[in-house]
């Protein structure tokens, strides 16, 4: 079985994924603390509006990112 290297993509995303979930999850618990930024916000919607903020940097990330070029795949690959 060969080793291939691992996608940009998902390096990108990787990265994103732990960047959000370590400082950024830091800030948005500081903003569910300030009820003035989600007061616009039913309670149990913003929960799940704090949660989407990590997912959309892992998913800009990931998108952003070039994908790893695959020769040995052929031109469809």
């Amino acid at each position: 079985m060969a080793r291939h290297a691992i996608e940009r993509k998902v390096k990108w995303s990787t990265a994103g994924a732990y960047l959000a979930s370590s400082g950024l999850l830091g800030v948005l618990g500081a903003v569910q603390d300030n009820t003035r930024i989600l007061a616009p916000l039913p309670d149990s919607i913003s929960p799940l509006v704090l949660a989407l903020v990590p997912a959309l940097v892992t998913l800009a990330a990931g998108w952003k990112a070039d994908h790893t070029p695959r020769p040995d795949l052929g031109r469809d690959g």
